[in-house]
């Protein structure tokens, strides 16, 4: 295995590759990024199934307990993160319930202790710092916000980012990127930024809904729709994430989804190393995987780059 420079290794990639679209290269990426910081004091979104709402309110405590166990699947800060290799984030960002002052949070059942605003500067400055490396902020669903929070929330990002904001209307190469000085692909999953050219579309997310507590049910489904359909010519996201619904919940109460998680990630790991990259119909993109950084799981992504040129025309 050929050992990167992780905070820097987009630059240290072989020149041919410098070329390519983005879209051909692997790219490791972490699954709903910001829950290292979850408030387990802080209340439930209103998108939690009605159920664990009423339990909480009577066990509030012990409940939050439970859901953080959870819904915590990353334990490093996002520039523990970065500094690790990963260039791909998945952010839930929310507005809570009748807070006045609207400020936006991420989420995954409990809001964060970090604002959007802080953490998203903490990545301008990391930004600053390494030039040379692109990442990928893919804001996905957006709880509790309204339009007048959508526009507030675009006007933030493009002052914030500003120039290192690749437009959607470009073939983006790390050669484009160095060349203009792009740094960020944002995507901003609503109808509220399509008239944006800074943001892109929704990256698809390919995530199994069946057998979601087993790697080899991961597997599956993501080798049957290669397989069967193929990639397109765009960003895509293949997701080695486990979750549990909430049958095998109430079945493993004081389980939680790094056991689960950790468990799986051999086999998980083993289907990495399996994969290549490139424009060819079954060639990977980013891969995304929770608690990122216990194990090898960056670097085996990253090293799939060096597969490219022996299977471009697979």
């Amino acid at each position: 295995m050929e050992k990167l420079d992780l905070p820097d290794w987009m630059s240290q990639l072989p020149r041919e590759l410098t070329t390519v679209p983005l879209w051909d290269l692997a790219i490791p990426g972490s699954h709903d990024s910001m829950t290292y910081c979850l408030d387990s004091s802080s209340t439930l979104e209103p998108n939690t199934a009605q159920w664990i709402r009423n339990l909480q309110r009577m066990l509030p405590r012990a409940v939050n307990s439970i859901v953080k166990q959870w819904t915590t699947t990353q334990e490093r800060t996002i520039i523990e993160q970065l500094d690790g290799g990963v260039r791909y984030f998945d952010l839930r960002i929310a507005c809570k319930l009748k807070d006045v002052t609207h400020t936006l949070y991420f989420a995954h059942a409990l809001y964060t202790t970090v604002t959007v605003e802080e953490t998203f500067t903490q990545v301008v400055q990391w930004l600053a710092q390494h030039p040379r490396e692109v990442i990928i902020l893919a804001c996905s669903t957006f709880d509790g916000l309204v339009s007048r929070d959508h526009q507030k929330f675009i006007a933030l990002l493009t002052r914030l980012f500003a120039n290192t904001l690749c437009p959607k209307t470009v073939t983006p190469s790390l050669q484009l990127c160095w060349e203009h000085k792009y740094q960020v692909i944002l995507s901003y999953a609503h109808p509220e930024a399509s008239s944006q050219q800074e943001l892109w579309p929704k990256i698809d997310y390919w995530w199994t809904k069946r057998d979601r507590t087993s790697a080899r049910g991961v597997i599956e489904y993501l080798e049957n729709r290669l397989q069967s359909e193929g990639r397109d010519v765009a960003f895509f996201v293949a997701g080695l994430n486990l979750t549990a619904d909430w049958r095998y919940l109430i079945m493993h109460l004081f389980s939680s989804v790094k056991k689960i998680t950790l468990a799986a990630y051999p086999e998980l790991l083993d289907w990495v190393l399996q994969q290549r990259c490139g424009s060819g119909k079954i060639c990977i993109n980013i891969i995304a995987a929770d608690f990122v950084g216990v194990n090898e799981f960056v670097q085996l992504v990253i090293n799939i780059n060096h597969t490219f040129f022996k299977f471009r025309d697979s």
